[in-house]
């Protein structure tokens, strides 16, 4: 047994409540049952069955208020496998989900039985015709897709406010459409062509000249009956009237009928049967899309109205003059929005009733934007505005900062409104559709309504297309509370049908909560065609079966989650999935979204549960130690959601007094550390890496695997044991080289200066000079204990660290520039909360500025720039992003280098520091996709900002990165 193991218990929750009616069983502990399992490993492989309770919990959630746990999860590679999968299906009686991002707002990616994952490998994008159209694999996120497309100055219609993490396979199988989209650039209407994988396992692409002729031989009946089900539609002059009129407003409830209008042979009605079929109807395995031009002069306000109705009354006017986009937001939705970074303070004092418009227009030049302008003064003109706060500006603006703030607000909805609620409640968002010039009728009637049923509903929505969003929280583990719910949701269908004649489901697709009122909205006639056509494509029923079709009229109230309190820094979470994109380990082991349900799932069971010691055993490596804890979530949640800063705090709970006292006798004995490493790093230079690769390996064993990092083939040398020598007087600015680039040095096939060097020589190019304190040996950020949890020591060398900075830069008169990224993030933010309040106070005086930072601002101008690297490709770290310095790598690259490049996929590379060398499968897993699109092309120069990440990316793709700030030492060296 390891010297240092874990403190067992650690990680079970504090205060478990009551057991919830929806825990998972008992009998479910020991995950999937062996003969499926068996039966799928042997048709698919181990590696794409994953069984264990712990996978089963983590895929039995999404951004809807449904959970449901599948029996097996399988992640399929490729078409063979959905076919295969398919066909044993058919074979067993089973039925099939399918999954991508889980982003789907009614219970879509849910399933009880096989749930296949198709995020994991379906991802690319390949751009057609200079950008006219673009083939995407279904994994592939809206947001990824429109950075391929930007640079031909192109993009996609559908325009979701989950862009940064639905894919696009989701956006088709549920139409969804989005801001600027309405009923003419959604899915429906600009998918040129998709691969759809039958349930029989017929692939079938509607671009192929021949998709006909092959289907016809291969589902004859098939073909003949789409080709029925038309003629009977055809032969119907009232009921093509009544589709044709549904579809005039947005509407997703139930099947397209129209493609059997739109398309003339069974191939085309497929083709557009499948866009909104919510995966019931087959696997959309590739899409291809026309694409619409990229209006980059943009002219947006926020404008305040005294009431909903009131802003919903000036929405035509808005329409009339040309705005693309015209978004609504209620009080409770702009003062809940407070909760999303860069929104005013203020907003949390609007009063009660107050609306607003985010009023949007584009145009392809800066005349276009002008004629713009005028049309939206005039319109302005004729508004009774209102200005409840000191930041409401109600005027248009084209600053890019400002809109992307209003955006953000908007985009922010569900999150904040669902980090905003009760806590233990249950989040229900509901999206409609009325004639877009009764909206200001329909605002008031649903505000009527969710008085009448006790309802303090969040409203906002597109409201140029007549299409509104509300969220309703209740407590699902109480009957009383579900039966509002119930008696709501039925005079609300009734109230949109029968009033308005509207749409019960505008964008979200159908879903759980609405399949039981499909036939209240179609009708008897057209509610029979959809379920034949799911008859004649899905004979057997294995596909997604009461997700879009459910004739149990409670349907929709089975299923409901509970949501038990857990940690603070994660409870105000709803599940959506914007951070999973993100995620390094996502991939390999666990999301945020993920570690956060199965936290829930744990206080839901009870004490002694088997299921709770399963879920308890895995957490500790698939959630605490392969998080690269770089808190990149942070960033991608809306409402500011840390799961990272969970994750340290249960390694911190995990160690046993031994183990912090010998974590703080490092702090405090650092330089003897550091000079060690550097040591060992300079031997195992000498020696090869066998020996230290063995040593390594043997003291993982004795002391514990997640402490001791294990050696990696083509780590880079040791740095010099002296940092050059610099003067105080007349320094522009203190130098503090990281204890990384004390220890490592550069990349060893780069000859010329070290880091340390290279800083100084461009500081004095520049006249700039900088001073290295000659005591900054045994120093540290504090990053290292800080990551891992190590409080004592954590605390120790932030105030040391501090202090030292203090004086080194006399009082903050002198900034402290550091040339590690990670360490400039530490430095400036993270040892904050372990100082003493006197430190704090010296914390607060000091300048920190990471190096290529002040490079940019301080440097660039006066230095002389003498040869450049034809191309350099970049790798921004996540430190950078945290602190907003990803724009000062790209302009000391474009100082260096003719062309620069970020891929679209560059993301956290997992090093963490020694992350990656504790578990190398973890930067493995999170560069794999950034690493394909570097390694497509030459470069003559891989650059970046920390030294680890650099040796991550190295390994990852086989180059040899470096800082920017030596290809800068490089391109100005006399």
């Amino acid at each position: 047994m390891p010297l240092l193991e874990p403190k067992p218990g650690a990680l079970r929750p504090a205060r478990p409540g009551a057991p919830a009616p929806d825990r998972v069983p008992d009998r479910a502990a020991a995950g999937t049952p062996r003969p499926l399992r068996e039966e799928l490993t042997a048709l698919l492989g181990a590696e794409k069955v994953l069984w264990k309770v712990s996978d089963l919990v983590r895929y039995a959630t999404d951004a809807s208020p449904y959970r449901f746990v599948p029996q097996v999860v399988v992640v399929a590679e490729d078409v063979d496998d959905i076919s295969a999968v398919l066909s044993y299906a058919h074979g067993r009686q089973r039925e099939v989900v399918f999954r991508a991002a889980g982003t789907s707002l009614n219970g879509q990616a849910q399933g009880e039985d096989i749930l296949v994952d198709v995020r994991r490998h379906w991802r690319g994008v390949e751009v057609l015709e200079a950008g006219l159209r673009a083939r995407i694999r279904p994994g592939t996120t809206v947001f990824r897709a429109n950075a391929a497309l930007a640079r031909h100055g192109r993009v996609l219609g559908p325009d979701p406010a989950s862009a940064v993490a639905c894919t696009l396979g989701g956006v088709v199988a549920n139409n969804s459409s989005g801001m600027t989209a309405g009923t003419t650039r959604n899915a429906y209407r600009t998918l040129s062509s998709l691969t759809l994988v039958l349930p029989t396992g017929t692939v079938v692409d509607t671009a192929d000249p021949l998709a006909d002729e092959e289907l016809a031989r291969a589902e004859p009946a098939l073909c003949r009956g789409l080709m029925e089900l038309k003629g009977e539609i055809e032969a119907d002059p009232a009921l093509v009237a009544r589709i044709r009129a549904k579809y005039e407003i947005k509407n997703t409830t139930g099947y397209r009928l129209d493609a059997y209008l739109d398309g003339t042979t069974p191939v085309e009605i497929l083709r557009g049967l499948a866009v909104g079929s919510e995966g019931t109807l087959g696997f959309i395995a590739e899409v291809v899309f026309d694409t619409l031009p990229l209006d980059r002069e943009l002219t947006s306000a926020l404008l305040f109205f005294p009431s909903l109705p009131a802003a919903a009354a000036a929405v035509p006017l808005f329409n009339e003059a040309g705005a693309l986009a015209v978004e609504l937001m209620d009080g409770n939705t702009l003062r809940a929005s407070v909760s999303v970074e860069g929104v005013p303070a203020d907003w949390a004092q609007l009063p009660g009733e107050t609306a607003a418009l985010l009023v949007e227009f584009r145009a392809p030049d800066a005349a276009g934007r002008a004629a713009c302008e005028r049309r939206a003064a005039a319109v302005l003109a004729r508004l009774e505005l209102v200005a409840p706060v000191a930041s409401v500006t109600n005027a248009f603006t084209a600053d890019p900062a400002v809109i992307a703030g209003y955006w953000k607000a908007r985009k922010a909805f569900v999150t904040a409104v669902g980090g905003a609620r009760p806590p233990g409640t249950t989040l229900i968002t509901e999206d409609f559709a009325v004639p877009p010039s009764r909206l200001a009728e329909a605002c008031e009637a649903l505000l009527a309504l969710q008085a009448e049923h006790g309802f303090d509903a969040a409203v906002a929505g597109h409201a140029a297309h007549g299409n509104l969003h509300f969220l309703l929280a209740f407590d699902a583990s109480r009957p009383g509370d579900v039966d509002r719910y119930a008696a709501f949701m039925e005079d609300f269908c009734r109230l949109t049908v029968e009033r308005f004649d509207g749409s019960l489901k505008a964008e979200h697709s159908t879903g759980r909560n609405m399949a039981p009122f499909l036939e209240l909205e179609w009708g008897p006639r057209a509610t029979d065609l959809m379920w034949r056509t799911k008859r004649l494509i899905d004979p057997d029923g294995i596909l997604a079966p009461r997700i879009l079709l459910d004739r149990d009229p409670r349907g929709h109230l089975r299923g409901l989650k509970t949501i038990p309190r857990v940690e603070a820094e994660a409870d105000p979470c709803i599940e959506c999935g914007f951070c999973e994109p993100v995620c390094p380990s996502a991939d390999l082991t666990t999301g945020p979204r993920q570690r956060i349900a199965l936290r829930r799932e744990m206080v839901r069971q009870p004490a002694g549960s088997p299921v709770l010691a399963q879920l308890l055993d895995a957490y500790g490596h698939d959630a605490v130690d392969t998080c690269a804890a770089d808190s990149a979530c942070k960033l991608a949640c809306p409402v500011g959601i840390d799961t990272g800063a969970l994750m340290r705090e249960f390694r911190h709970r995990r160690h046993g007094p031994g183990e912090e006292r010998a974590a703080a006798l490092a702090a405090g004995r650092f330089r003897t550390v550091e000079a060690a490493a550097r040591l060992a790093v300079a031997v195992a230079g000498r020696s090869g890496d066998r020996a230290p690769a063995a040593l390594t390996r043997a003291a993982r064993r004795i002391v514990r695997p997640d402490l001791v990092p294990q050696w990696l083939p083509r780590l880079p040398g040791a740095a010099a044991r002296r940092l050059p020598t610099t003067r105080r007087v007349g320094a522009a600015a203190v130098y503090y080289p990281a204890c990384v680039n004390r220890i490592f040095g550069g990349p060893a096939d780069r000859p010329g200066p070290s880091l340390p060097e290279a800083v100084v020589a461009l500081a004095e190019r520049a006249g700039r000079p900088v001073w290295i304190p000659g005591d900054v040996y045994g120093t540290c950020c504090a990053t290292i204990w800080h990551s891992k949890g190590y409080e004592a020591g954590n605390r120790l060398m932030a105030n040391r660290i501090t202090e030292a900075a203090w004086g080194w830069t006399a009082g903050g008169r002198l900034p402290l520039v550091v040339d590690a990224s990670s360490c400039t993030l530490g430095l400036a933010r993270e040892v904050v909360p372990y100082l003493t309040e006197d430190n704090r106070a010296l914390h607060a005086e000091l300048r920190i500025v990471d190096s290529v930072v002040w490079a940019a601002e301080e440097l660039l101008a006066h230095l002389e720039v003498r040869r450049t690297a034809g191309s350099a490709v970049l790798h921004p770290t996540c430190s950078m992003r945290h602190l907003g310095d990803e724009e000062h790598l790209r302009a000391v690259a474009a100082a260096c280098a003719d062309e620069v490049v970020v891929p679209d996929d560059a993301g956290c590379c997992a090093f963490a520091g020694d992350r990656g060398m504790l578990h190398p499968e973890l930067t493995a897993s999170a560069t794999r996709r950034e690493a394909a699109e570097v390694t497509a092309r030459p470069f003559d120069a891989y650059l970046s900002a920390n030294r680890m990440c650099e040796v991550g990316m190295e390994r990852a793709t086989g180059h040899p990165y470096a800082s920017v700030l030596l290809e800068l030492e490089r391109a100005t060296r006399p």
